[in-house]
This record gives C-alpha cells, structure tokens and sequence, in this order.
C-alpha cells in the first residue's frame, strides 16, 4: 500500500485519487509503468534528475510529500464509491489543516472537483483554497489514461516551480 507521505514543512503535496493497483502492490507513489509523474517532474524542473518511484520518500527531505484523495488501489479512479471519496475528502482536508504545506498540487482535474464538490474547476492555481494559507493548484493527471501529450503536461507543472524553489 502507498502509504502518504508526510512531514513538516512541506512545500509541496502532491495529491492524487488514489493508488494504482501498481502503486497499491509496491509501496510506491506514481509507481505504473504508463504513469509519466516522474519524468514530467524532472521536465518540468521540479527535480534536479530523474527519479524513480523507489524514491519518492527521498523528496520528503526537499519538501514534497505525497497523498491520495482515497487510499484504496483501484485500476480506474472511477471504480471508488462516492462514500469513499466523502470520507477521504474530509480526511484530506484535516491533512491539510494539520500539515499546512505551502501549496497541493491535485493531480487531475477530478481529484479538485471530487475533493471541493463543485464542478467549477480550471487549471492552475484556484481562487479560493480549501484551507486557509494553503494554495491549490490543479495540475492534469499524469496517468497514461490521459490523452494530453507530454509537453503539455510539462507545461502544466511547470507552474509548480515557484513553490518549491
């Protein structure tokens, strides 16, 4: 089971549905072969090199961390209940209050939308946050279910930069 990953001072959290089925088996964030997260990071400017997903608690010492919006593996995110994403938008929202990072970076416009009940969602940082101090910004997901090319992406989380510089 990926397991969140969190500590004080985060500058960034990277928050997604909910584990791959891949990522549910290893332990590990991000963790499919199809996912493009790690190399779309390191395009992007987020990380000094490539990473893997064996490395994604290393990234706790630079201030990122990692969680779901629901904790269970699923192949597709539409597999999870609406009483599961209730439950884990109350719990993300207690997260957030109790680890106040810097910015969440939800990844996948769904994940905004399910989290905050509301279907009025564009890219990039939002007006209003979740919880006070806390910036939102909505990134595409990375999945390789996501049609968006790779450039695309990158230019997307390119505008997570600031918050971890």
């Amino acid at each position: 089971m990926a397991k969140d990953l969190l500590g004080p001072d985060l500058k960034l959290l990277f928050c997604g549905y909910n584990p791959s089925l891949r990522s549910g088996a290893t332990g590990y964030h991000y963790a499919h072969p199809g996912n493009r997260f790690w190399r779309v990071l390191h395009a992007a400017g987020l990380t000094d090199r490539l990473r893997k997903p064996e490395e994604d608690r290393a990234l706790l010492e630079e201030g990122i961390g990692f969680t779901n919006l629901c904790p269970r593996p699923t192949r597709r995110a539409d597999e999870l209940s609406r009483e599961e994403i209730r439950a884990g938008a109350e719990e993300l929202k207690a997260t957030l209050e109790r680890h106040e990072p810097r910015a969440v970076a939800y990844t996948g416009i769904g994940v905004y939308k399910w989290f905050r009940a509301t279907s009025k969602v564009g890219w990039g940082v939002q007006p209003e946050p979740a919880v006070p101090g806390v910036v939102d910004v909505v990134v595409p997901s990375p999945s390789g279910l996501n049609r968006m090319s790779f450039d695309e992406l990158v230019e997307h989380y390119r505008a997570l930069v600031p918050f971890v510089r």
